[in-house]
């Protein structure tokens, strides 16, 4: 039998962790799992200058561990810079599980995947996340304190999904202020790519607000509830980046605006709710800004979420969560007017803006 051993310049040319752009100096990453449960899960934890790393759970039927890792660690990073650019004093953390949240969750793994963030002793408070719900965190809550958006009858802020959507509106708001010269969406045409918890809420804004909303979704159920219950048309024109609207909202997992995908879009606005929207983030942001296309930064627009479950941990009420969403329309404006005063991407204004708040703090601690 031939065994296959890496040497050690082979496997520091495989860089299967530090070596990917990902990484970018995580602080650290931590892999559970356990046998008795099939808990298998990862927790990047990004940065915790500003306070202890926040960030909701995925649990997602990866096709395969690499793909499972490098979804944290782009996750983690950007929530690094959503608390960061949105004021709060958190850090960026975020944790999957490899897993089919229909077949494989059950309450014994959450319990499980609770203890493994207890034993981080706070550095690392977990929320929700694609594939959990409100009575997971409940579940988790049973073994650690370090768990925010339970419910609200036992103390919680609820489910975030109706604060991130209302984020995105006011970020989508923003973007045709600085586009059009007016916020007024009555007319304007949008499509909605996802409609789980988040695409369904804003799907209401937009349609109270006026604007001809499309929705695409692999769920057909959901198109057709969502389609009645909100008067959006269920977008069955062929290739939805190439499609006929002023504005696409990414709504489902990230990185949907790729080398495939960027040349065919004809809109004027990228507003949405997913993360990491940009596959990547340089050269994306570089063409989009080339071709005259306003993207709003997705880790500022769906911000509203962890200001949110931020409620739980400085006991602030909901009037309070609604004034700093709100304000996202604020540094939306403010990020694309300095992208466009120094001829940089809006994706790059957002970032310089972040880090800029981690470094003073960093310096503020030093000294």
């Amino acid at each position: 039998m031939q065994v296959d051993v890496l040497n050690a310049n082979e496997l520091k040319k495989s860089a299967p962790v530090f070596g990917q752009v990902s990484f970018d100096d995580h602080e650290q990453i931590v892999f559970c799992n356990d046998k008795d449960t099939g808990l298998k899960a990862i927790i990047g934890i990004h940065n915790t200058v500003l306070g202890p790393a926040l960030g909701g759970t995925r649990m997602w039927n990866y096709t395969s561990e690499w793909e499972a890792l490098n979804d944290v660690l782009r996750l983690s990073r950007g929530m690094t810079f959503k608390s960061a650019i949105t004021g709060l004093n958190l850090g960026g953390g975020k944790a999957v599980i490899i897993g089919d949240a229909k077949k494989d969750k059950t309450p014994e793994l959450m319990k499980k995947f609770g203890e493994f963030v207890h034993s981080l002793g706070g550095k690392y408070i977990t929320a929700e996340d694609v594939g959990m719900e409100t009575a997971d965190m409940d579940t988790v809550r049973e073994v650690t304190p370090y768990v925010t958006g339970i419910s609200e009858s036992k103390g919680g802020a609820g489910n975030p999904s109706p604060i991130t959507a209302y984020g995105v509106f006011m970020g989508m708001k923003a973007s045709a202020k600085f586009k059009y010269g007016s916020d007024d969406l009555e007319g304007k045409k949008v499509l909605v790519q996802g409609i789980g918890h988040v695409g369904e809420t804003l799907v209401e804004y937009l349609r109270e607000d006026g604007a001809e909303v499309f929705i695409t979704d692999i769920n057909e159920d959901r198109l057709e509830e969502v389609s009645k219950k909100y008067g959006a048309k269920i977008f069955d024109q062929g290739d939805i980046y190439a499609a006929d609207v002023d504005i696409y909202a990414p709504c489902a997992l990230g990185a949907t605006i790729n080398d495939n995908t960027i040349d065919r879009l004809q809109v004027d606005i990228i507003a949405g709710a997913a993360n990491n929207q940009l596959s990547n983030e340089l050269a994306h942001g570089e063409t989009l800004q080339k071709r005259g296309i306003v993207y709003a930064p997705d880790f500022l627009i769906n911000a509203g979420g962890i200001i949110n479950v931020y409620a739980e941990l400085e006991n602030y009420d909901r009037q309070e969560i609604m004034r700093k969403t709100e304000n996202i329309y604020n540094t939306t404006l403010r990020i694309l007017e300095k992208a466009k005063t120094d001829d940089i991407t809006t994706h790059f204004a957002a970032l310089q803006i972040a880090k800029q708040r981690i470094s003073d703090r960093k310096n503020q601690n030093l000294n």
